[in-house]
């Protein structure tokens, strides 16, 4: 599948984004609804119906204290008893007006029932009560009989029958609102639980799938790199997934392929060097020993038969023969560093360098020179090279020396991972314009006539301290005389030790 058809990891992320937003809009769209679902449930219980079932009580209440005070007064012919009549209709009227606020809303037929009560009452009072509060008003005295009496009765009963049965119509409507109720109530409480479950079943969804088309594959990717990193270039980089993920995985797998060209150049190149060091130690040196032999057989047999002009031509021929031999077996050392390897042991730099300075005592002797060790360190490293190492830093201290008698010091101190050894001395010194040429191989900042030497040594140094994972500089912080390196070894630990 080409890489530009697919989709970028932006787009699917805003993908994923947009699917867990709708997700969660449509939840709380949902949880909304339920919501206002539960509050009309508690609405109608709590504020309509339990509010308008005592009202009606309030009601049957208020039509009992009319009857109690009619019936007072028609038998004692007392006015105070017309007091709870005249307060009751005040009350009930007070009490079925708000009863049919709240029952016209939400039960018309409730609210009609409630006016029939209403209209039973009045009719009551109309043809009953009011009838004969005025007739024993006028005689002053009580005026009952059995006929208006059961005449009283009979229309009160369907008063209290209406307003009974309304009762019980508002208790069943308040059983129903319960029951309503406590539905939505389960209702969103599945509602909750299934959203929920819904929610982490999408966001569950959305990781496997953001896991497997963008995680994986840079799982994959980051794994075939870290293969390639080892050193198994011929291992090839493949990418799947999101666009950028497979543009990265090309763009590596061009740089393998690259880097496997490269390698190949450079093992060739290797080959062509090492037929070049063999080609130097035997082809080359072999006629460079036989022009050196001639030259200090014609040096010895024709001595005091040439003139001073060709003694000293032959005696340049002999010295450049020489000279070309040393430049030769120091260019094949150079190459070997790195190339031919031997195992790294513990090194006891104290005992090295002890080595070092006895190699060179004839030369301490004739100098006068003294030379200070501090207590050493043992490291990890090819002995032979560190010894060359040391051997060339104290044999240029004590070769690049002023009017004084040479000073050389060996110092050390601990750096973190790694040990910063000092090589310093109160020679001539290096201006510190030249603190990097004096480590390219075959630089040299005097005249071979005044210093002995190929101009390789520093190039030898700072090979073999990049090759043992440690780096090698001249230090130009010092203001006195002299000339200061300093290189890096990393530590050896003592349980290594």
């Amino acid at each position: 599948m080409d890489y530009r058809t697919r989709w970028p990891a932006s787009r699917l992320l805003i993908a994923a984004v947009a699917i867990l937003i709708l997700v969660c809009a449509g939840s709380i769209g949902g949880l909304g609804l339920s919501m206002a679902g539960l509050t009309r449930a508690r609405v109608v219980l709590l504020d309509q119906t339990l509010p308008a079932r005592s009202l009606v009580r309030d009601v049957d209440t208020a039509l009992i204290d009319q009857e109690s005070g009619v019936r007072g007064y028609v038998l004692t012919a007392n006015p105070d008893f017309l007091r709870p009549y005249n307060d009751g209709q005040e009350a009930e009227h007070r009490a079925e007006a708000q009863a049919g606020d709240l029952l016209r809303s939400t039960r018309p037929d409730l609210a009609g029932d409630l006016d029939e009560l209403d209209r039973l009452a009045a009719d009551w009072r109309r043809n009953y009560a009011e009838p004969l509060i005025e007739k024993v008003r006028q005689a002053g005295q009580p005026q009952v009989t059995l006929a208006e009496a059961a005449r009283g009765k009979l229309l009160f009963d369907r008063v209290r029958a209406a307003a009974d049965a309304l009762g019980d119509k508002l208790d069943q409507a308040a059983v129903d609102a319960r029951r309503e109720l406590d539905r939505v109530a389960r209702s969103q409480l599945w509602l909750l639980g299934g959203l929920g479950a819904l929610l982490v079943l999408i966001i569950a969804g959305v990781a496997v799938v953001l896991y497997r088309i963008v995680i994986a594959p840079l799982s994959g990717l980051a794994a075939d790199v870290r293969q390639v990193s080892s050193g198994d270039y011929a291992h090839a980089v493949e990418a799947a997934g999101p666009k950028e993920t497979v543009m990265l995985g090309q763009d590596v797998e061009t740089m393998r392929v690259r880097i496997l060209s490269d390698l190949e150049d450079l093992r060739r190149s290797n080959s062509e060097l090492e037929q070049f060091a063999y080609v130097a130690s035997h082809d080359l040196q072999e006629p460079l020993r036989k022009v050196a032999s001639f030259c200090q057989l014609l040096e010895r047999r024709y001595s005091g038969q040439l003139d001073e002009r060709g003694e000293q031509y032959l005696q340049f021929a002999v010295d450049g023969a020489k000279r070309m031999q040393v430049l030769i077996n120091d260019l094949l050392a150079f190459s070997r560093v790195g190339r031919i390897t031997r195992e790294q042991t513990l090194v006891d730099c104290d005992e090295l360098v002890a080595q070092v300075l006895d190699n060179y005592s004839e030369v301490v002797e004739r100098t006068g020179a003294t030379v200070e060790v501090a207590d050493l360190p043992t490291v990890r490293g090819e002995e032979s090279l560190l010894g060359g190492v040391f051997g060339n830093l104290i044999s240029n201290a004590l070769k690049f020396h002023g009017e004084q008698p040479p000073h050389v010091r060996v110092d050390v101190e601990r750096t973190g991972e790694f040990w910063t050894f000092t090589v310093s001395d109160n020679g001539i010194g290096i201006d510190t314009e030249y603190a990097e040429r004096i480590f390219v191989i075959f630089q040299r900042l005097h005249h071979k006539d005044d210093y002995p030497g190929t101009g390789i040594g520093l190039a030898m140094c700072r090979k073999i301290i990049e090759y043992h994972g440690g780096t090698i500089w001249l230090d130009t912080s010092g203001t006195g005389p002299g000339t200061t390196f300093k290189f890096t070894l990393p530590a050896v630990e003592d349980d290594e030790q």
